[in-house]
C-alpha cells in the first residue's frame, strides 16, 4: 500500500494509513488503547496519542531535570512536516 504524497495533510489520510505510517516509522501500538503509540530511539522515547483533532507527542524524561516534553500537531499539517517534527526528537 502506498501512502499519499508526503505533502498531503494528515486529515486526508484514512486512519489505517496513519497507522501504517506510524508502524513504518518504528512505532508500536498499545494493545488496549488503540489510539496510543510508543517509540524508543537510542537517545529518546515518546508516547504518541491520536486524538480527535490533533496528534499529541510526549517525549519521556527529555527536558531539563528529566521532565516530559509535550508537543501537539494538528491534522491539517502535512505528513512530511509532522514526521520531521516528531521523529527528529525533542
Amino acid at each position: 500500500m502506498a501512502l499519499p504524497h508526503p505533502e498531503t495533510p494528515l486529515y486526508n489520510h484514512p486512519l489505517y494509513e496513519i497507522e501504517t505510517w506510524l508502524r513504518s516509522m518504528g512505532c508500536e501500538q498499545d494493545t488496549q488503547e488503540l489510539n496510543l503509540w510508543s517509540i524508543a530511539k537510542s537517545t529518546w522515547k515518546a508516547e504518541i496519542s491520536l486524538d480527535v483533532e490533533e496528534i499529541v507527542v510526549c517525549y519521556l524524561q527529555a527536558g531539563d531535570e528529566q521532565t516530559d516534553i509535550k508537543r501537539v500537531f494538528k491534522y491539517s499539517l502535512s505528513r512530511e512536516d509532522v514526521e520531521d517534527a516528531i521523529f527528529s526528537g525533542p
